[in-house]
């Protein structure tokens, strides 16, 4: 359900917001890409996790996507999906670009360096790309059930249940590509899936408030009642 008409300087209030919103989303996923191949220690509750530091920037991009759902409607927050894709792609690019041309003998990177780093970068982004369009849209689809079913209320409802599935089909999908092409052992499957979705778990449930802060904050700057979207 959309609100009232924006005025000008609202509108443009309202895009530098999904701007903003849309450059985060990005910059945390090409991030992911970019970082996964060194693993971190992590405990809590008296357990130990091994990770990849690569999820530590990728929650953000389903708190985001839950933000523009929520408040600019399930078509905005599919387009950004979509730049996201087209952002993955470019960079992919670049890397096998890069890859591609010869280091001079006085680089202070070797060819072997740069390889090492992001050799295996192809196989993550493509694993990565399978696995975020499908929880991506997983999760837009869920968010927006939810929201018609309840009316546009309880907000934390219809952010954790439409996080939480999509962030295990992410973590499931992107551990088995990268296994299947070897990336990964096999017998590392089970204990990086558990460790993987147990952090991410940690992160949907600890970022609700800040989802409730943020759709507070646009609908008390906009004037919005409970349930409205942006009317851009």
């Amino acid at each position: 359900m959309t609100g009232r008409p924006l005025n000008a300087e609202e509108r443009a209030a309202a895009h530098r917001i999904l701007l903003i919103l849309s450059a985060l989303f990005i910059a945390s996923l090409v991030t992911c890409n970019l970082i996964f191949r060194k693993f971190f220690t992590w405990e809590f509750g008296g357990m130990t996790f091994e990770q990849s530091v690569g999820l530590l920037p990728y929650p953000l991009t389903f708190l985001v996507t839950d933000l523009i759902s929520e408040l600019y409607g399930r078509r905005k927050a599919n387009q950004v999906v979509v730049a996201g894709l087209v952002a993955s792609v470019f960079v992919l690019g670049m890397v096998l670009l890069a890859q591609a041309a010869p280091a001079a003998v006085w680089s202070p990177v070797s060819d072997d360096q740069f390889t090492q780093v992001f050799g295996q970068t192809t196989l993550a982004v493509g694993a990565s790309m399978a696995a975020y369009l499908l929880a991506q849209f997983v999760d837009v689809r869920i968010f927006h059930f939810w929201k018609a079913l309840t009316s546009g209320r309880m907000l934390w409802l219809r952010n954790n249940l439409s996080t939480i599935p999509s962030q295990f089909l992410d973590t499931f999908t992107v551990l088995f590509l990268l296994c299947s092409v070897g990336e990964i052992e096999w017998a590392m499957f089970g204990v990086l899936l558990v460790n993987g979705f147990v952090f991410k778990l940690l992160v949907a449930l600890a970022d609700t408030p800040l989802v409730y802060l943020g759709a507070w904050w646009v609908r008390r700057r906009f004037g919005l009642a409970f349930g409205e979207e942006l009317n851009l």
